[in-house]
Formats: structure tokens, sequence, C-alpha cells
């Protein structure tokens, strides 16, 4: 799998530090740009599988980018230019401490949490008499805390929020405003694709002048779920369970393979046959969420392309 990028070394004029996340690095270039490449790791259950999947990171920066593209005139967003189909580039920004999740469906986390019980979700009273995957009355915002490296991100309350002063009341309003405004957006999109956008969580940050900004990834498969709109309440009303587009079906397979990321427990053996699968996988997840084809960049040396790419940018 030598055409995947999995980790990036480079050195760029005015560079001050990189910072390596789960799946994208980030080049600080002079305290002003933020060159970030989204790498072909793949995160799941908060662990970083040991092998790269081929175009996954060509394919979550282009739909992050053009969504971006697609939402500029609801909510600012960090981006300026992408100058390489792996590369987003944008304005330095201080990112709140808060991931704002956003659910318009009883999936996911919310299910488990939901059928274990809890009728509280980050503060937020969940109506009795529901079922998995069945729509919320309106969306519903559930923070987290952002992890430090390593660590699983945390439910907390808006009041919560507010009292460990994580964030201001100012600010804290308007990163809800601006998650209710990109949700809508986001299903008006999947809907005009025949898709749902059940659940999504966006990332906000300060630029040095003080505006709030939309910054990282947005209606990725990795970081949103969406499910074919087609069949949907036929499924619900068998109780069968929704076709689903996002990296779910990653973490089915290592549950089957019996890894959660928990203490003591191993990452399957990933098979060169089951990377593939997984990357043809993304590439249909792409073509749903964008409504066009998939155009595979050369990757013949993907490192030498990026670095280039990136070169001839800093340099106008």
């Amino acid at each position: 799998m030598s055409n995947t990028i999995i980790a990036s070394n480079f050195n760029f004029p005015n560079q001050k530090s990189v910072y390596k996340g789960k799946v994208r690095e980030v080049y600080n270039i002079n305290d002003e740009e933020l060159v970030m490449i989204a790498t072909d790791r793949l995160s799941a259950f908060d662990v970083v599988m040991p092998k790269g999947i081929p175009y996954k990171g060509q394919i979550l920066n282009q739909i992050a980018t053009s969504m971006m593209k697609a939402t500029e005139d609801l909510v600012p967003n960090w981006l300026t230019a992408t100058p390489d189909p792996n590369v987003a580039v944008g304005h330095l920004c201080e990112p709140f401490k808060v991931e704002m999740v956003i659910r318009g469906y009883m999936s996911g986390h919310a299910a488990r949490e939901y059928k274990s019980g809890r009728r509280l979700l980050c503060g937020v009273e969940l109506p009795e008499g529901m079922k998995e995957n069945d729509k919320f009355p309106e969306p519903i915002i559930t923070p987290a805390t952002k992890a430090e490296m390593g660590d699983h991100d945390e439910d907390i309350s808006r009041e919560d929020i507010l009292k460990r002063g994580i964030v201001s009341e100012e600010d804290y309003l308007v990163l809800e405003d601006y998650t209710r405004k990109l949700f809508q957006r986001g299903t008006e999109i999947a809907a005009s694709r025949g898709l749902i956008l059940v659940d999504t969580k966006y990332e906000f940050g300060k630029t040095k002048e003080g505006k709030i900004v939309l910054i990282d990834e947005i209606h990725t498969p990795d970081s949103s779920r969406y499910f074919y709109a087609d069949g949907y309440q036929e499924r619900q009303d068998k109780n069968e369970p929704q076709k689903q587009l996002s990296k779910e079906f990653v973490r089915q397979w290592l549950i089957a393979n019996n890894f959660q990321g928990l203490e003591g427990q191993t990452v399957p053996e990933m098979s060169d046959d089951y990377i593939e699968s997984v990357s043809e996988r993304y590439i249909e997840l792409y073509e749903n969420i964008m409504g066009e084809p998939f155009v595979k960049a050369d990757v013949t040396d993907i490192h030498s392309r990026i670095e280039a790419n990136v070169l001839e940018y800093l340099k106008q």
C-alpha cells in the first residue's frame, strides 16, 4: 500500500510547528496560515488503524472543502485555498474546546444511550417511545468536549460548558446558531442527492481578529452519518436496520472482530483485500454525497506531489 500517505515530515518555508491529529497533520506557517494535510489514516473508537486507506485523505478533503464552499454564505469558515487534492489551507485559528454535535435522528451514540434507559443526553431531554433511527421532532445539539490526544471525547451539557467557562455565553449562542444553520443546509444538500443527514459534528475557532469561523471538516462520512432516503420509512416500519453511508461499516467490522478500543484489546489484522474494500466503500460514499464521479489523483509519489503543490502555493 505504498500509494497512501500515513505520515508526513515536510519542512515548509516559515514553518513554526506541526500538529499531528488522528487523521490530519497541520503545519503552522508564520503563525498566520495553517496547511492541513488529510492523510489516509483511518481512526475508529479513537484508535488509529495500522494501515492507510488509499484515497481516503483525498476523499475527505474534497468533500469537506466543497461543503465549506457550499455553506460560506451562511457561516464564515477558515478555508482560503486547496492547492492539492489532500490539502486545505486556511487562517490560523484558536479552536474552541467543544465539538458541536447535532442530531436529527435517534442513531449511533444517542440510540445506545437511549437503549440503556437514559432520557437525558447532554442536558437535552429525549422523548419517550422512540426507537432506533426515528427522527427527532426537532434536531438536538449534544456537545462533546474535545479530547487531548488519545482520550475519548466526552458528552457535556450547554449548562456545564458555560458553568466551567469552556466557552462564553455570547460565543456559545453563536456556535449554536451556526450549528443549526449548517445542519439545515447540509440536510438540504443531502436530500438533493437522495440522502438523509442523520447527525454530524462541527468544530469552530476564532481568528486573530476575534471572528468565529467553521474549521476542520464538514459533512464527511467520518464526521457525519447519512441514510439513504429511499426506503427509509419502510425500513423503520419493519424494524429493519437503515442503509447508511458513514464509516460505521468499519466500526461494525471491528466489533465483529472483538475490538472496540478498550484496554487490552488488539486491533485485528486488516488484509490488503479488506483495505481495498474499505477504499472502494469510501469512493462510493464520495460519489453519493457529492453527486459526481470520484477522480483519483496521481498517487505514484504522493509525498512529492503534496510537497510540490504546497511549495508552489506558498511561493505565491
